[in-house]
């Protein structure tokens, strides 16, 4: 897709999004906390060189006091108090190389847990820990490897469950394809409409799949380019109403749009217009699958603080309460769905992607009422996410 014209900006493109395991609620990129570890690394590395700076000193102390007293003292002393000296710089040598030995294993203890639990993160062993310990400098340090080693963790398993469902959902459609085509072949089945039709409505659904898991991939990874432009958020409401009349009257399905006296005066939004009508298509096909028949779809627009909030309401059965916390995960559908179950997740990337949240509550009326609220200017246009 080219960029449309008129839309030059002189301002730089910013850095690539956070990454997909990064917390939501946490900035990025984290300067603060960068800037707290430098600090503490400095720190940590003039503790130790302030400590064994002052052992080399206790340690050549040490010594002039064993080798180096003046001749008249020990000759003075020399049947008292003539080993004295000698042998109280002894005792204190060895203490100090003790507490040496005793300081670095202390310092060092940690560190090999550290390394040796780096050793088994890239073998592949993200559930690996270290137990805090050492001082502050280096629990820091131990905190920090653990919070990199459960995220590891955390996206390894996102990434086998995606590759679990990827290939649940393909299976469907290549039997339905195998099955005719070898029909077909064998002389079983024509070569007519009837036998090849489910052929090439398979094939559209793979391709759909595909091109979601697309969107989802380049969003997360901040490839995904958006080409913003000035739009009447009013607009973007009217026409999904428009898209999906026809398919609300096969449902008996109420769909309006419901731009009241709120909707006045909106500000315009800086978006990508494909994108945002993207995620209400996806809401409105969503309220309509669980709308029943006589039911009713309104989809709105309203201001909200700084922000433009879309909502759209349906009055179908409204959402389980266990299914409240998932709804936006991949390929999470109920039994009757007949979608792919990344309509709504694909709806929350490219919300966020643009600046904004998306929510999902069930109506005190009846029905579920998904909202998403967009900034009404956020970042520079085009370029990516």
């Amino acid at each position: 897709m080219s960029a449309p014209p008129g839309n030059a900006d002189p301002r730089p493109t910013p850095p690539v999004d956070r990454p997909p395991w990064w917390p939501e609620n946490e900035a990025w990129p984290p300067r603060s906390a960068i800037a707290w570890r430098r600090s503490a690394g400095r720190l940590f590395v003039r503790r130790v060189v302030l400590v064994l700076a002052a052992l080399l000193f206790l340690i050549i102390a040490a010594n002039i006091l064993v080798f180096s007293l003046p001749g008249p003292f020990k000759e003075a002393h020399g049947g008292r108090f003539g080993k004295l000296p000698g042998f109280i710089g002894l005792v204190l040598l060895v203490l100090i190389i003790i507490a040496t030995v005793r300081y670095i294993r202390h310092l060092a203890s940690p560190i090999g847990e550290v390394i040796e639990a780096s050793a088994r993160v890239a073998r592949g062993d993200y559930s690996v820990r270290v137990a805090p310990q050492g001082a502050p400098e280096l629990r820091g340090l131990i905190a920090s490897f653990n919070e990199m080693a459960g995220r590891l963790e955390t996206n390894e398993e996102q990434r086998r469950r995606l590759m679990a469902d990827v290939a649940h959902e393909l299976r469907t459609p290549l039997a339905v394809i195998r099955g005719n085509a070898e029909g077909v072949l064998d002389g079983m089945y024509a070569a007519d409409e009837q036998s090849l039709g489910p052929i090439v409505d398979e094939t559209k659904t793979m391709a759909r799949l595909l091109d979601d898991l697309q969107t989802l991939t380049m969003a997360e990874t901040g490839t995904l380019t958006l080409y913003r432009q000035t739009v009447d958020p009013r607009t973007l409401v009217e026409g999904v109403v428009v898209a999906f009349a026809g398919q609300a009257a096969e449902k008996d399905v109420e769909l309006r749009a419901d731009l009241g006296a709120a909707a006045t005066g909106l500000p315009d939004l800086d978006v990508d217009p494909v994108r945002i009508r993207q995620v209400l298509e996806n809401l409105v096909s969503n309220a309509l699958r669980y709308t029943p028949p006589g039911g009713s779809v309104a989809v709105g627009v309203s201001p909200e603080g700084t922000s433009v909030a879309f909502r759209v309401a349906d009055s179908g059965s409204g959402i389980r309460p266990e299914d409240l916390p998932h709804l936006f995960d991949r390929f999470t559908k109920s039994a009757d769905s007949g979608g792919s179950g990344l309509g709504l997740a694909i709806a929350k990337t490219l919300v966020e992607a643009h600046g904004g949240r998306i929510e999902a509550q069930n109506s005190t009326a009846g029905g579920a009422v998904m909202t998403f609220r967009l900034p009404p200017d956020h970042g520079p246009k085009p370029g990516r996410v």
